[in-house]
């Protein structure tokens, strides 16, 4: 069995405090959260820029893949034209050529 001997210089790093001194530490520790707390702002606006930047070009990928798809069913004549595809050719119309 394995022996359970307290370590010495665990307990040597590790005084008890006490309550001014944890309240301190604890005022130390808020502090710090506090400074850093800018410092992570500005990163979450990084991190939801990048988020909606890479959901712009997906968005941009499926529709040119989407209109690729409606052109070669055109050119191969198999496909009558639907609804939805006349609704989203002229948004793209829209978008290319604003009124």
């Amino acid at each position: 069995m394995a022996d359970t001997k307290t370590n010495p210089e665990l307990s040597e790093k590790d005084p008890q405090l006490t309550k001014e001194q944890l309240a301190e530490r604890r005022e130390e520790i808020t502090a710090f959260y506090k400074d850093n707390i800018p410092h992570l702002e500005v990163q979450a606006d990084y991190e939801m820029l990048l988020s909606a930047i890479e959901k712009a070009r997906a968005e941009r990928m499926q529709a040119q893949m989407y209109m690729a798809q409606q052109y070669a069913a055109q050119k191969e004549g198999g496909q009558p034209s639907t609804p939805e595809a006349d609704e989203f050719k002229a948004a793209m119309e829209d978008a290319v050529n604003p009124k």
